[in-house]
C-alpha cells in the first residue's frame, strides 16, 4: 500500500508543472505583449486605401504649370510612402483648358492647373483676374497675400466651391503675361487697329478693344502659323509660353506691357477632395504648398531668362516707363466697370483691399 501511495504522489507532482506551464500566458498583461509594427515602409498613411489621382495642364513644354504639376506629385508620393499617387499628364495630352475642367466637373481627371481666363467660363466670379493692370505695381509677396492668404482667398473659393471647384493656391511671382507683336509699339496710341490674338474670353478682348486693337480669339495650336502667315499680328503671354512656342521665329518686337498677372492656379474636383480621407487631404494640401515655394522661388528668374532667350532669338525688348500704368487703366475703366457689374463689385473691392492693405 505505501508503494502505491508513493508512486500516486510523484505522478501528481509530474503534472503540476505542466498545468501551470499551460495557464501562464492567459495570466499575462497586456501591457507585455509585443507592440504591433507597421508594414514595410509603413507611416501614418499604411492603414489607408491606395488612391491614385489624376491630373493635367495645358501649358507649354517646361512652362510653370507642368513644373508645378509634376512637383506635386513626386512630394504627395513622399509624403505618403506611395499611398497617395498621381498620374500627371502635362502639355495638352488631354485637352485644352476648357476641355480639362470639363473633364474635372465630370469627374474623368481630378484636378488642373492652369491659368484663370478660360475658368471664367466655370466661375463667372474669376474674371476679377482680367482686371486690367490690376497687380502691376505690386510686389508677389503683396500679391501672394491677397491671393492665397486674405479674405479675399476665402472669398473667391466659395465661388469655386458653388461650382464643385475647390482652388487650393494661387501660383505667382509678380510676372505677367506680355505682348508680342509685328508692329512696333512705343505708345499706348499704338494699339490702335493692331490684330492681336487673344484667347476666348471676352473681358480679354474688352480691354484691347478699348486700346483700340482688333482681339482676335484663336486656338492655341494655331498662333504660329497665323502669326507668320500675318493674319494676326501680335499676341500675349507669359515669356515661358513663348520660348516653348518659339514666338521668336515669328515676332519682332517683346512689349512689356504687364496688363495682365502670369498666375497658374490648382482647382481641384471639390467633391473628389471632399472624397478623401482627411490624412490624404492634408498631404495634399501640403504638397500643393510646398511646391508652389520651391517654384515661385525660381519664377523671376526663369522670366528674365526667357526674356533674354527672346532677345537672343532677335526680339527687340520694349519697356515703358510708370506712367504708362496709369494710361492703360484710364483707357481701361470700362472693363473695370463691366466686370464689377457682372460678378459684384464687391469681389473688385476685396481684392483691391486686401492688395492694399497686405500683410
Amino acid at each position: 500500500m505505501k508503494k502505491l501511495l508513493i508512486l500516486l504522489l510523484v505522478l501528481v507532482m509530474a503534472l503540476v508543472p505542466v498545468g501551470c506551464a499551460k495557464e501562464a500566458p492567459t495570466t499575462q498583461q497586456p501591457s507585455e505583449q509585443p507592440a504591433e509594427q507597421p508594414a514595410e515602409g509603413g507611416n501614418e498613411y499604411s492603414s489607408l486605401e491606395p488612391v491614385v489621382l489624376i491630373g493635367a495642364d495645358n501649358a507649354g513644354v517646361g512652362a510653370a504649370a507642368q513644373l508645378y504639376g509634376e512637383l506635386i506629385a513626386k512630394k504627395v508620393d513622399e509624403i505618403t510612402g506611395g499611398k497617395l499617387k498621381i498620374d500627371y499628364y502635362p502639355n495638352s495630352q488631354l485637352g485644352n483648358d476648357q476641355e480639362l475642367q470639363s473633364q474635372m466637373l465630370a469627374g474623368d481627371i481630378d484636378f488642373v492647373i492652369c491659368q484663370t481666363a478660360q475658368t471664367v467660363n466655370f466661375v463667372p466670379e474669376v474674371a476679377i483676374f482680367d482686371l486690367p493692370m490690376v497687380f502691376a505695381k505690386y510686389d508677389a509677396k503683396t500679391v501672394d497675400y491677397a491671393l492665397n492668404k486674405s479674405p479675399f482667398y476665402d472669398k473667391i473659393n466659395e465661388a469655386y466651391k458653388a461650382k464643385n471647384m475647390r482652388i487650393m493656391h494661387y501660383l505667382q511671382a509678380a510676372t505677367f503675361r506680355e505682348t508680342t507683336s509685328n508692329k512696333k509699339i512705343s505708345s499706348i496710341d499704338d494699339f490702335k487697329g493692331l490684330k492681336i490674338r487673344t484667347m476666348e474670353n471676352q473681358n480679354h478682348m474688352a480691354f484691347w478693344k478699348a486700346l483700340g486693337a482688333a482681339p482676335t480669339p484663336l486656338p492655341w495650336p494655331e498662333v504660329y502659323v497665323s502669326l507668320q502667315q500675318g493674319l494676326v499680328d501680335a499676341q500675349e503671354n507669359a515669356t515661358d509660353t513663348c520660348v516653348g512656342a518659339n514666338l521668336q521665329e515669328v515676332q519682332k518686337y517683346l512689349i512689356l506691357t504687364h496688363h495682365i498677372l502670369y498666375c497658374n492656379q490648382f482647382i481641384i474636383n471639390n467633391s473628389k477632395f471632399e472624397s478623401l480621407d482627411p490624412l490624404y487631404q492634408e498631404a495634399l494640401t501640403q504638397a500643393v504648398k510646398e511646391a508652389a515655394v520651391e517654384i515661385e522661388a525660381k519664377l523671376s528668374t526663369i522670366d528674365t531668362e526667357n526674356r533674354e532667350k527672346l532677345v537672343a532669338g532677335g526680339m527687340e525688348l520694349i519697356e515703358f516707363d510708370a506712367s504708362f500704368i496709369d494710361q492703360v487703366l484710364e483707357k481701361a475703366q470700362v472693363v473695370y466697370d463691366s466686370i464689377g457689374k457682372d460678378i459684384g463689385q464687391e469681389y473688385v473691392d476685396a481684392l483691391l483691399d486686401a492688395l492694399q492693405n497686405a500683410k
